[in-house]
């Protein structure tokens, strides 16, 4: 790998500085102003479709210009992959390998699992969106087959240390650019208000649009933009400084890119920040999640003034930083001129050296060569990605050759060495096959309760579970499994050490939604049930969980053909659709007149609970039920799961009934995904 930045003991260790590339401009734009690596997306499968993206020609023409830069390309395929899209997405890193493609950034473990078994050679980087917010989550993705993982935004110092210490992964953190309200992975609004999933790269970000708490905020749910550039002296152990921004323009990433550049040498001023705002910002930038320090400072909106920033005289300045061709690599030179033999041209790179034979030099009439013109005659690199570092030439008395021909063979030198390898890929042809496995006719039902008074006297479920903060009376008397929270920021240790009561007083099963928690429990002995937060959406992902219960962004058709033991789905429940470690109830009133009470309204007077929790997160629910009770007989998963948050037991009584009747419901309630999809 190239290094920026190496520094001995505790200091930072940076390999890749990684810009976006939404288009072939800005890949150009990112590697002239410094980027040694870039990521960008091909036409399907990555979490930007509405980027420009590249296709197959496309990507092959960016690798080889990357590439002949010592620049590295890493593709995303950092979404949810249908079965039907399976082949498909086999087809693309194929394609992407033969291309010389050098890691695949990925979200779904169905897709890692297919990669892994069929291109032994491909690195995989796991995506912000796998949620790896633990040492636990580290190792279930080192043991998956990755060799870097992308961390959440949400991280502090010290938890991005804990990881660090934990684990030989490369790290790779987010250092500039947008940021979502909700953790990575873990949101689901665009899908359920307009079908539009972020895990399927198609985000509306419909969080940019009012939503006010009660107080007097207006955009509740829009954050600054993120901006660590100042501070990356502080991010010891990260292997990958990366740049948010596929739907940006060039400028853009040329400044951003430019900036952590200078951070890195320690140039970056006051002026690159005026700079990074000019080009794009939200009410100007927040550190707030690094440094631990949340709340209302953290938000902001596209104003008029950032926008007015943005000026064409702002942008001609930036774009001068990669109009021209910049000098990244440097080589030596050797030439040697003989009489009676034909002249060699050396040139050396540190990863390469090519020659280039040129003619036989003739005996000079007049005024021979000397070594100080044939030295200038080398040395004009200009327009060309390579600098000269040094030149050694020998040369006989008395000889001369046309600078035509000794220009001849430094022109042919470069050729080589822009020239790549052709790659030799082994790989295998497709081949997913999936385990056969006996359907029970009718699904039995489970649930998972808020607290453990909601849960009747009578139920009809045959696992329930409740939060892991509940009393151990509750555990026992419930006969209850535990609900691990999908925020685990920094409470691993506490969190293990209440696993381990709760074994010792007899809980044996455990809902995850994380892939930390999921691998954490497992390690501990627990019969571990995968819920919805780990984005079960292929047969090849729920094949690697235990009794998963399946994304509610699929159709019921989708599901129905989801082949794998005990599969659930949610028939029942206000979905989730954020899970946010900065409060906006909190932010805007507070949390006294909240009073765990707290809610958020649209500017369509929709209503959506938020939920308050013991640990690191909240959750901001849907404004309806999800209800499939009356349509379970179309449902061919092995088991039904009910998910309750703020129903009083009167009314999960209510529920309950109506289950077993099979009936429509009185009140308010919707379909979900599983009839309309998501694009």
């Amino acid at each position: 790998y190239e290094i920026l930045r190496c520094l001995v003991g505790s200091e930072m260790c940076i390999r890749d500085s990684l810009a976006p590339a939404g288009s072939m401009e800005s890949l150009i734009a990112g590697v002239r102003s410094g980027a040694n690596a870039v990521y960008l997306g091909g036409k399907s499968f990555n979490a930007r479709r509405n980027a420009g993206n590249f296709d197959n020609e496309e990507l092959k023409k960016a690798v080889e210009y990357c590439h002949c830069r010592d620049v590295k390309v890493y593709l995303t395929l950092n979404i949810l992959v249908r079965d039907d899209e399976m082949r498909e997405a086999y087809d693309t890193v194929k394609a992407a390998l033969l291309c010389g493609v050098d890691a695949f950034i990925v979200q779904d473990i169905g897709v890692a699992k297919m990669i892994r078994e069929h291109f032994p050679s491909a690195r995989l980087h796991g995506s912000t969106q796998m949620t790896v917010m633990t040492p636990s989550g580290a190792k279930a993705v080192k043991d998956m087959g990755f060799s870097r993982v992308v961390l959440p935004r949400e991280m502090s110092l010290k938890e991005i240390k804990e990881i660090r210490e934990s684990t030989d992964l490369e790290l790779e953190l987010f250092v500039h650019g947008a940021l979502c309200m909700s953790v990575s992975g873990q949101c689901y609004l665009s899908s359920m208000i307009g079908s539009r999933s972020g895990n399927r790269g198609l985000c509306a970000q419909p969080c940019r649009l009012p939503f006010t708490a009660g107080g007097d905020t207006a955009c509740a749910l829009s954050l600054k933009d993120l901006s660590l550039i100042s501070q990356l002296d502080k991010l010891e152990g990260i292997t990958s400084l990366k740049i948010e921004g596929r739907m940006k323009r060039p400028e853009y990433v040329s400044m951003a890119v430019s900036a952590v550049k200078k951070a890195i040498d320690g140039n970056y001023s006051p002026s690159d920040e005026f700079m990074l705002r000019s080009v794009f910002s939200r009410s100007g930038f927040t550190d707030g999640y690094l440094n631990s320090k949340l709340g209302k400072n953290m938000f902001g909106t596209r104003q008029k003034e950032d926008v007015v920033a943005t000026t064409n005289d702002v942008l001609k300045e930036i774009a001068k930083n990669y109009e021209k061709e910049t000098a990244l690599i440097g080589v030596d030179i050797d030439f040697v001129c003989k009489e009676n033999q034909n002249a060699v041209l050396t040139v050396k790179t540190d990863k390469k050296e090519v020659k280039a034979v040129g003619e036989i030099p003739e005996k000079a009439n007049n005024k021979p060569m000397n070594t100080a013109t044939v030295s200038e005659r080398l040395s004009k690199f200009g327009g060309t990605q390579y600098y000269v570092k040094n030149i050694n030439v020998t040369l006989d008395d008395g000889l001369i050759m046309p600078a035509s021909k000794i220009n001849e063979m430094r022109r042919t030198a470069i050729q080589k060495l822009d020239e790549q390898e052709k790659i030799k890929l082994r790989y295998k042809a497709y081949d997913v096959a999936y385990p056969k496995f006996e359907k029970n006719d009718v699904p039995y039902a489970t649930a998972s309760f808020a607290n453990a008074s909601q849960i009747p006297d009578n139920h009809p479920f045959k696992r329930v579970f409740i939060p892991i903060n509940s009393s151990l009376e509750d555990f026992v008397d419930n006969r209850a499994g535990v609900v691990l929270p999908r925020g685990l920021f920094s409470i691993e240790n506490e969190i293990k050490a209440k696993l381990e009561k709760l074994k010792k007083a007899g809980v044996s099963k455990a809902l995850c939604g994380n892939i930390g928690s999921y691998t954490l429990c497992k390690n501990m002995g627990f019969e571990v049930y995968g819920d919805f937060g780990l984005n079960v959406y292929n047969c090849v992902s729920a094949n690697q969980i235990e009794h998963p219960i399946l994304s509610f962004e699929l159709t019921q058709a989708q599901i129905n053909s989801i082949k794998a033991e005990d599969t659930g789905m949610i028939v029942y429940g206000y979905l989730p659709l954020m899970l946010t470690r900065n409060c906006p109830i909190k932010n805007d009133i507070g949390c006294f007149e909240c009073n765990k009470h707290g809610k958020l309204t649209d500017r369509k007077g929709m209503e959506f609970p938020v939920i308050c929790s013991d640990f690191p997160c909240v959750e901001m629910l849907n404004c309806y039920p999800l209800y499939m009770l009356d349509r379970i007989k179309e449902v061919k998963t092995d088991f039904v799961h009910f998910y309750f948050s703020i129903e009083s037991q009167k009314q999960v009584e209510n529920i309950i009934s109506l289950y077993e009747q099979g009936a429509k419901p009185d009140f308010k309630y919707t379909r979900g995904l599983y009839q309309r999809g998501t694009l």
